[in-house]
């Protein structure tokens, strides 16, 4: 019974025991969640790791020559751990004065005093992130690196995160183009339609996230490496689209413009070499910038210089001849009851083709398109249309603008469409497809595609070349084409495109007036345009020129858009070596000899058979010659025994040697040579035929 009353008090006891050890665990649950929780949430958040990307150097766009024209470069938060083990008390106490001075030095962001008592707060706290500045550069990043503490680096509680800014180190030039790329907004230009070759691979690292939502890296090497980005090499001349870029602006502030745009593009390759657009800031500002790729996208009714495609289909499908006259009376013609009339009255009431051409008649040229298509308006379409006006050129910078050439069954097609779409209106056409087909007739009938990239590399190794893309082979006849050049060379010469004339080489083209369109409205305000090729002779180069809304009284394209035109041509021709006819095409005819130093026989024989040079050599060996006989047609060499000379302890006649030899032969034999000035030696202080002996002082004077 005992026994049994003992087990029971023992039961109890270890139950009454279990119920309060449950009781506390319970207890301290119940603190930890509702009392200590926020303290205990924030230490494990302390503590909490996570792998992040590490974004990779994007890839550097060139220009043509090498030019860079975008690149990224590194900027870096730097912060420190003024709590690590290689700090110690004394450590610290030693230079916190000097390294706050130096922050407030080099950042002018804060005081010495705010430093310190940035430093020292994070002491006290023992905090081991602290960010002392945010975007540093890599030079300031360097001088970071020799200040107190710090310049121990990690030991010194130096901590730094890099990250990659885009620049363009030409800043505004060809920026449309170009693009930009920034982080959280789709890139643009070339830099969005080759970002995933400029991209790279991210790398990876671990960070720690610690206190005030701060991520800190763990170590100081990443824990897998990012891959930089590829490098793309463009067609753009950086020197071209300077000219280009700089004539578009005189120009626009001027005619006090809303914007304009110009592209050079060779006529072989295809290859855009400058390409220009810039914006008006606002309606009174005579600043612009480069805002919009007008070139690219924006499809606008063309005006006068899409008469040429015109002709281009009335000449190949009916063999019209330039001189056929057309009637165009006054200037002025009823097209279904709706008038036309040309800006300027004609100078007979009958043109020859030629004549409508150059001096851009409307109703000439709606006359004759009418004549030829009206019973089948939809052959005429039908013939733009093969010239590849109605289908974007399929570019690789996104934004290209969508053309529209009005076909005959459309709503809108009306009785006067094929009159007002011969001289320009009622289609949409970019400035860069009107420059395609004009390098097509300069090309002799081959469309390519305009081509801005040449191609991409990777650590100096090319991955892809990109070669020039033909759209069609054969626009139209051979006789067509020799016929649209004779036009265009016309308008320069004898029509509206007079001021165009250059005097070192000649320019074919096309001027452009076009009413700009608004809610369907023809207001006035006018597109001034201008699109042709250089040489005519020749063509290496096609360009367009356009104006958007000149203000100043002008706006004819020959007056507004051709000045842009012809500064850009002058100034390519003057400094292209493509324009300059090699001047070793044929042997020219030796008439005297050049002008020959003492030198070693061997060097001067070189020489001569190097740049095949009649010569003659000395009747006997000899280490240095002279020439003589300088009306001669032949160098004839004439041993000069200078050394034999020295050797007999005479000074030679040093006069004409080149200071390279001269050192050699005096040092050799004992001299104290002194040198001044350059060239050949023109006076030597020790007199030729004089004794001398080793170690004598000589001076010589080149010239």
């Amino acid at each position: 019974m005992e026994n049994k009353k003992d087990i029971l008090s023992r039961a109890y006891l270890v139950y009454i025991i279990m119920c309060v050890f449950a009781f506390a665990i319970l207890y301290r649950i119940c603190v930890i969640q509702f009392k200590e929780g926020k303290y205990w949430t924030d230490k494990s958040e302390a503590f909490t790791t996570k792998v992040f990307e590490i974004e990779a150097v994007r890839g550097n766009i060139f220009d043509v020559n090498g030019n860079l024209l975008a690149t990224s470069l590194p900027y870096y938060e730097v912060a420190v751990d003024i709590n690590v083990p290689g700090i110690d008390k004394k450590t610290y106490k030693d230079n916190r004065d000097s390294l706050a001075y130096k922050l407030s030095q080099l950042f002018s962001d804060k005081s010495k005093k705010e430093y310190l008592k940035l430093l020292d707060n994070a002491r006290e706290s023992g905090d081991h992130y602290v960010v002392l500045h945010k975007d540093v550069s890599y030079k300031d990043l360097q001088t970071i690196k020799t200040f107190p503490l710090l310049k121990r680096g990690r030991r010194g509680g130096l901590v730094t995160l890099q990250t990659n800014k885009r620049e363009r180190p030409f800043q505004m030039l060809a920026a449309r183009t170009i693009g930009l790329s920034r982080p959280g907004i789709k890139a643009v230009g070339l830099e969005g339609a080759f970002d995933s070759v400029l991209l790279g691979v991210p790398g990876k690292r671990l960070m720690q996230k610690i206190a005030g939502d701060v991520w800190r890296p763990i170590n100081d090497e990443s824990e897998v490496d990012p891959k930089n980005g590829n490098d793309l090499y463009t067609t753009i001349d950086i020197n071209i689209q300077d000219v280009a870029e700089h004539a578009l602006l005189k120009t626009l502030v001027k005619n006090n413009a809303s914007y304009g745009c110009v592209v050079l593009m060779e006529v072989k390759t295809g290859e855009v070499k400058a390409i220009a657009n810039l914006t008006r800031g606002d309606k009174d500002s005579t600043s612009y910038y480069e805002n919009l790729n007008y070139a690219i996208g924006y499809a606008t009714e063309p005006g006068s210089t899409f008469k040429l495609a015109s002709m281009l289909a009335v000449i190949d499908d009916y063999n019209v001849s330039l001189d056929e006259k057309v009637f165009v009376g006054d200037g002025k013609a009823m097209f279904s009851n709706l008038e036309m009339k040309d800006s300027h009255a004609p100078e007979t009431p009958t043109l020859t083709v030629q004549r409508i051409f150059e001096t851009s008649s409307n109703v000439g040229v709606a006359k004759l398109i009418t004549k030829y298509y009206s019973k089948n308006p939809q052959a005429f379409i039908d013939k733009l249309n093969s010239f590849h006006l109605d289908k974007p050129l399929g570019l690789p910078i996104p934004g290209e603008g969508i053309p529209r050439i009005k076909q005959t069954r459309n709503k809108d097609w009306y009785g006067t469409s094929l009159a007002w779409i011969s001289h320009g209106y009622e289609s949409l056409i970019t400035p860069l497809q009107t420059l395609s087909l004009y390098n097509a007739v300069a090309n002799d009938g081959k469309m390519v595609k305009p081509r801005f990239v040449k191609e991409i590399e990777q650590n100096g190794i090319i991955v892809k070349k990109f070669t020039t893309e033909t759209i069609d082979e054969q626009i139209v006849k051979k006789e067509t084409i020799r016929k649209a050049k004779q036009l265009m060379e016309g308008v320069v010469k004898n029509g509206s495109g007079k001021g165009l004339n250059v005097s070192a080489f000649q320019v074919a083209g096309k001027t452009g007036t076009a009413k700009i369109s608004k809610n369907g409205k023809y207001e006035k305000t006018y597109q001034a345009s201008f699109v042709g090729y250089f040489p005519a002779d020749k063509p290496l180069y096609t360009c367009i020129v356009i104006i958007n809304s000149p203000s100043n009284g002008i706006y004819y394209g020959g007056l507004v858009a051709g000045p842009v035109f012809k500064e850009v041509a002058e100034k390519v021709y003057s400094g292209s070596l493509d324009f300059i006819e090699p001047i070793n095409q044929k042997q020219n005819l030796l008439t005297k000899a050049p002008a020959v130093i003492k030198t070693r026989s061997s060097e001067l024989e070189g020489v001569c058979k190097t740049f095949s040079i009649p010569s003659k050599s000395a009747s006997e060996e000899a280490s240095y010659v002279s020439k003589s006989m300088t009306d001669s047609t032949r160098v004839v060499m004439v041993p000069y025994n200078v050394e034999g000379l020295l050797k007999k302890g005479v000074v030679p006649n040093l006069q004409g040697m080149s200071a390279k030899d001269v050192l050699f032969l005096l040092e050799n034999n004992g001299f104290n040579v002194k040198v001044f000035g350059v060239g050949t030696v023109k006076q030597q202080s020790i007199e030729a035929g004089k004794k001398y002996n080793k170690g004598d002082k000589i001076s010589l004077i080149l010239s």
